[in-house]
């Protein structure tokens, strides 16, 4: 069995769990498998042998930003406390008032890197509004973790050609464009994207059928670099072992699957 890092995680506090998972399947329209706490995203780990996590949660707006990050950095404590390599990444929104200082002081609680979630925020992601951010986090050589992509014609926030927009005028700093780079529009990413500098991916909802077939999920891989790509669930969006399932199903040869589903996340983020 392949050791796991799971590269796309979201859980909430126990008291709003299931409110959470209920809207974000509604602003998706798609049911939501897990429970949407920690505690359940942990339960499947054993069987499935996952030995990390990276942990992020949203900001809706500028005033939740504060409580957002130490409700991550809580948790990755608690997840390394049971032996697992899991990270955080802060959450920030485009309105918050003094973007350096809290990311320093996300840095002092033990985050690693900023989610930005373009849709849920409706900000585009080469705004101006997200410049100095990203000023920042290339200075500090921190990986902006961005959700990527929608086919809806009201959520173009994070197309493939905002990103290009974002690289030119940031050269070095690092990102993640999740879903294969864009959800629902991975063909297209795929071919705009592919061999850019400085850009990783993951796999979360990517896998499923039949919009993306064993094949096509193997041409994209190729085509983006393997080396380049982490496993992911976007619990709770999906369970472990089904996403799990879907991945193995693509028929990658053994070296590409151990470096998805593990390595590769270790060198991204210089896991220790």
């Amino acid at each position: 069995m392949y050791k796991v890092f799971d590269a796309h995680t979201h859980t909430y506090p126990e008291s709003i769990a299931a409110k959470a998972r209920v809207n974000l399947g509604i602003f998706y329209d798609f049911y939501c498998e897990g429970l949407g706490t920690y505690s359940h995203l942990e339960s499947q780990a054993k069987e499935n042998n996952v030995c990390g996590y990276l942990l992020f949660a949203v900001a809706t707006n500028s005033h939740q930003v504060t409580k957002v990050n130490d409700g991550i950095a809580n948790l990755v404590k608690l997840s390394r406390s049971h032996g697992f390599n899991t990270i955080g990444f802060a959450g920030m929104y485009q309105d918050y008032p003094d973007f350096e200082t809290e990311i320093n002081r996300a840095e002092s609680i033990g985050l690693q890197g900023v989610k930005i979630h373009p849709d849920i925020q409706r900000v585009d992601i080469d705004s101006g509004k997200l410049y100095p951010l990203y000023e920042i986090l290339q200075s500090k050589n921190w990986p902006l973790y961005l959700h990527m992509g929608d086919p809806r014609p009201e959520y173009q926030y994070s197309t493939p050609e905002k990103l290009l927009n974002v690289l030119r005028d940031f050269p070095k700093l690092r990102v993640v464009a999740a879903h294969l780079g864009g959800y629902g529009v991975w063909d297209h990413s795929a071919e705009l994207l592919s061999g850019k500098e400085n850009v990783s991916y993951d796999t979360s909802s990517s896998l499923w059928s039949p919009v993306m077939t064993p094949e096509k999920a193997k041409k994209i891989i190729h085509s983006l670099g393997y080396e380049n790509i982490m496993f992911g669930t976007d619990y709770p969006v999906v369970n472990t072992k089904e996403e799990l399932e879907r991945f193995m199903a693509i028929g990658l040869s053994d070296k590409e699957n151990e470096d998805i589903l593990w390595n590769n996340a270790m060198r991204i983020f210089d896991i220790k």
